[in-house]
């Protein structure tokens, strides 16, 4: 039987892919060196093993560390959300903020923070994956007409986006509890992340992500286009729905850590197919890779640049995001 040899396209993705990885690993110890007390990279692995002084053992590994790894793990899983929109919907807006998956899911955290006060922590998470992966039916129903189409789909994607962030806002003009915790949560951010979001997040990077990456040829198939990818035998509108569902997961995890961050899912997608072209078996992979960086190198920026203030990093996406939507509406549009 004759084997499977990788595409001469993957081939020459190998250096992208390893140089993102080896500027993520920079950027993590850089994450982890600096702040009110800065450290040497010695002192910081000597702090992951838990060597030499306590003090500095307990910033690494119990403070900077878990907050790095969340925030490698929300960039990687938004911006693996985006590659698998924009292929979706054949939209390079795709975007799980703008499709309206993070709304959704920003929405039911929200009303779980305001309904259960006392207990946030135990009921955002789930109230988070609920509301991203019932953004992404009410979607997928809105879309729906004897199948999807890609324009259909963005269309009622930003439609949802509008009427549940409506719904958010109502919900923060009548409540008078947790407004600013509600607040800091819609505007993204990082702050207190420690090793209990670790645990909250990465089974759902690993999942998801893998799912992914290997649906990641089908993704090839469908754009395509829908006649081509049925005529090849594709039942398009349950892949259509098998993708929507893993860009939910992504989301909604995402989303219960770290609150509503803009602009992640659509730059990095874009990133990544002008590095390594249109072959979605190396754009999910490095989106993911690019994802985290960028997360990661904002968080740093976001707790240092006004320190000792901290500003929350989905405002950092933002000023970055914007300008780069603009020139994307300038150059494709």
């Amino acid at each position: 039987m004759a084997t499977s040899r990788p595409s001469p396209r993957l081939i020459r993705a190998a250096p992208a892919l390893s140089g993102a990885a080896l500027l993520l690993a920079l950027a993590m110890l850089l994450a982890v060196s600096v702040g009110a007390f800065a450290l040497t990279p010695s002192e910081v692995f000597r702090g992951l093993a838990e060597r030499g002084d306590p003090v500095t053992a307990r910033i690494v590994h119990d403070l900077r560390l878990p907050r790095v790894l969340v925030g490698a793990l929300v960039g990687a899983n938004l911006a693996i959300a985006g590659a698998l929109l924009q292929g979706v919907t054949r939209n390079p807006l795709g975007d799980p903020h703008i499709l309206g998956f993070s709304a959704g899911a920003g929405l039911f955290a929200v009303i779980a923070i305001d309904v259960l006060p006392a207990a946030p922590t135990a009921i955002v998470t789930p109230a988070a994956f609920v509301g991203s992966l019932v953004s992404a039916a009410v979607v997928y129903a809105l879309a729906w007409r004897g199948g999807i189409t890609p324009v259909r789909f963005a269309l009622a994607g930003v439609a949802v986006a509008a009427l549940f962030t409506a719904l958010s806002t109502a919900v923060l003009a009548t409540s008078d509890r947790f407004t600013q915790s509600v607040l800091s949560f819609l505007a993204g951010g990082l702050y207190g992340s420690g090793w209990d979001e670790v645990g909250h997040i990465w089974p759902y990077t690993l999942v998801a992500g893998v799912a992914a990456i290997l649906m990641a040829d089908t993704l090839n198939v469908l754009a395509l286009g829908d006649d081509v990818a049925r005529s090849l035998g594709m039942r398009v509108e349950r892949v259509r729905l098998a993708l929507a569902v893993i860009a939910a997961l992504l989301t909604g995890s995402a989303v219960a850590v770290a609150g509503l961050l803009a602009f992640v899912g659509l730059m990095v997608p874009h990133v990544a197919r002008l590095a390594v072209g249109g072959d979605y078996r190396a754009v999910v992979p490095l989106s993911a890779l690019l994802g985290a960086l960028l997360l990661v190198l904002a968080d740093t920026v976001a707790r240092t640049v006004i320190a000792p203030v901290e500003i929350p990093v989905g405002i950092v996406t933002a000023v970055l995001g914007a300008p780069a939507l603009l020139l994307l509406i300038r150059t494709r549009t």
